[in-house]
């Protein structure tokens, strides 16, 4: 991950009941957004955003002011297998899972 003390501004914002820092410019995977390739989605529940050094807003709980974004593409993570196995049984369950994701880039911070 990058060092947050290099960008001059970020935000923190939620979806999908995680947090995620918003870099302008950088792209970042969220939990998968309904929509196409290319449409515009707006992150409203921003918890923290810097705009320079010294001004800094947090919110209590969210800020005024969404997050603009594109989605990029829809794509899985990697493969989580869940393996049950009891002993002297015979009992073995192999199960594979691969989440969703929606990659979007962050192009403005209001």
């Amino acid at each position: 991950m990058a060092d947050v003390a290099q960008f001059a501004r970020y935000a923190i914002f939620q979806t999908g009941g995680k947090q995620y820092q918003g870099i302008e410019g950088k792209t970042v995977a969220v939990e998968k957004l309904e929509g196409n390739a290319g449409d515009k989605v707006e992150f409203k529940e921003v918890l923290f955003r810097k705009l320079s050094d010294t001004d800094m807003q947090i919110g209590m709980p969210v800020l005024q002011g969404p997050i603009t974004a594109s989605i990029v593409k829809h794509t899985q993570g990697p493969k989580v297998i869940a393996f049950r196995f009891k002993r002297r049984k015979k009992a073995r369950v192999k199960r594979g899972h691969r989440q969703d994701y929606t990659v979007v880039r962050i192009e403005t911070i209001a």
